[in-house]
């Protein structure tokens, strides 16, 4: 069994390499999920969330480090490029996350970013009037979790 840090440096390994089957082996049936981006997302559709990224992330870069590991717990740094599918745009965002583990997988996964700097990157002057609000968070968890809704894997 792989300890907690080798988890986490396999799971973002992968979504470096788009693999999602191999970051979704790192969850465990019952995870939780949690983001500005797509609010909360338990079980197969957190696990769907991220084939759905890797699927449409065609130059995703993923950078990780300050991984910090106990037995229960960890969190780590991680950062990503890509281009916003929607608009074009580029994006560089810059992501904490917390883990809980559970049975030697991740049950708890909570991701945190700046959420205005993120939309005023993915769409511009509209994300830099309204990213900051909570309507603008509601709007975008909406539209995430449709996108989710209608993603068929192949």
């Amino acid at each position: 069994m792989a300890t907690n840090r080798e988890l986490i440096e396999k799971f973002y390994t992968a979504l470096g390499h788009r693999n999602a089957d191999a970051m979704v082996s790192c969850y465990h049936k019952d995870v939780i999920f949690e983001d500005p981006g797509f609010g909360k997302l338990k079980g197969e559709r957190a696990k769907k969330m991220w084939r759905m990224l890797c699927n449409k992330g065609k130059d995703l870069e993923v950078v990780f480090s300050n991984i910090k590991i106990d037995d229960q717990k960890g969190s780590a740094h991680w950062e990503v490029s890509y281009t916003f599918s929607q608009t074009g745009r580029s994006v560089h965002n810059s992501i904490n996350a917390q883990f809980e583990f559970k049975h030697g997988k991740i049950i708890k996964h909570t991701d945190d970013f700046n959420l205005h700097r993120w939309a005023s990157q993915a769409i511009g002057w509209k994300g830099i009037l309204l990213g900051g609000t909570g309507f603008f968070k509601k709007k975008l968890q909406q539209q995430t979790n449709k996108l989710l809704d209608k993603f068929q894997e192949s």
